[in-house]
């Protein structure tokens, strides 16, 4: 099956749309180098699959709601089904990945390994992110290779292999976090749905004049109780997360769209004048909008 191309594809309430694996073989793998710079952030996003990440290299901060891990050479983290996440690189990292879905290894959603084991799990609200510590996990690590390696290199029935190393990884979890039965019922958590519809809103109306009270407003809460939900879950006030999204938006312009001027791109992405643009650019990139563009051109012409 081999390594799949790492990009995200993310709809406007930050979940990834593109597929991982096949119907037949829900998991894909993936490996990435990344560095500190803005552009190589992995930015907050969600999907259905669980995803294991392994630090072959460097160092890696991800972050979910409410906590952060700090990866280095070694360890690896799991990150739950349709958990919010984002990543960057502490300063550089080079990053191995499998997403799978549980279906892997459940088979169908009323075998005894989905109902006894993979849906409590994934529906337990402790189980958001579990980091595998090198020392201690050694192991779960040790798995995670093992089907990472079959995967990436097509090996004869790598299928069995990585389903068998993901059901051990599994069931560690599992039986760490012990999961009780829940209702089928039970949906995701509030806060994390209120995050996903401001941040929608935010995606969505980047361009346009946005207040604090429009982004509160989107969730059907107050602003202090916005402040307080992007505080707990994404360590960022909403409108410092409004302008960072909106300078990311005016970098990938520039670079997609060369034929728009860099006043043209400023007011496309929300900027009231190309200055503001300029110095909030500076800020986040450490060089004009100009040299981005022009940098980035000459590396891509050698």
């Amino acid at each position: 099956m081999g390594l799949q191309t790492c990009g995200l594809n993310l709809n406007n309430m930050q979940k990834e749309l593109h597929p991982h694996g096949t119907p037949g073989f829900p998991c894909a793998a993936y490996k990435g180098f990344y560095t500190d710079k803005p552009e190589q952030t992995i930015p907050w996003h969600w999907h259905e699959e669980l995803e294991i990440a392994y630090v072959k290299s460097g160092s890696i901060r991800f972050r979910v709601p409410t906590k952060s891990f700090l990866l280095t050479q070694g360890d690896c983290i799991v990150i739950n089904s349709n958990i919010l996440h984002t990543a960057s690189a502490f300063p550089k990292c080079q990053l191995l990945s499998l997403v799978f879905h549980t279906r892997l290894i459940t088979g169908t959603s009323d075998s005894a390994f989905a109902t006894k084991y993979l849906s409590p799990l994934t529906a337990d609200t402790l189980f958001d992110g579990f980091l595998f510590q090198k020392e201690a996990h050694p192991h779960q690590t040790s798995s995670f290779l093992q089907a990472f390696e079959a995967l990436a290199c097509d090996t004869p029935g790598f299928e069995f292999t990585v389903r068998t190393a993901l059901s051990q990884i599994c069931y560690f979890l599992y039986e760490h976090f012990e999961p009780k039965a829940v209702p089928k019922e039970t949906g995701a958590n509030p806060d994390q749905l209120r995050i996903r519809i401001m941040l929608k809103y935010i995606h969505t109306h980047f361009s346009e004049p946005v207040l604090l009270s429009d982004i509160a407003k989107a969730a059907d809460i107050g602003e202090r109780e916005c402040l307080r939900c992007f505080k707990r879950n994404i360590q960022l006030p909403p409108m410092q997360y409004l302008l960072k999204y909106r300078v990311m938006q005016g970098a990938e312009r520039l670079l997609r769209e060369p034929e728009k001027s860099i006043s043209e791109i400023a007011l496309l992405c929300g900027f009231d004048s190309p200055s503001h643009f300029s110095k909030m650019f500076r800020r986040f990139y450490d060089c004009s909008p100009k040299e981005h563009r022009n940098a980035t051109h000459i590396t891509a012409n050698g």
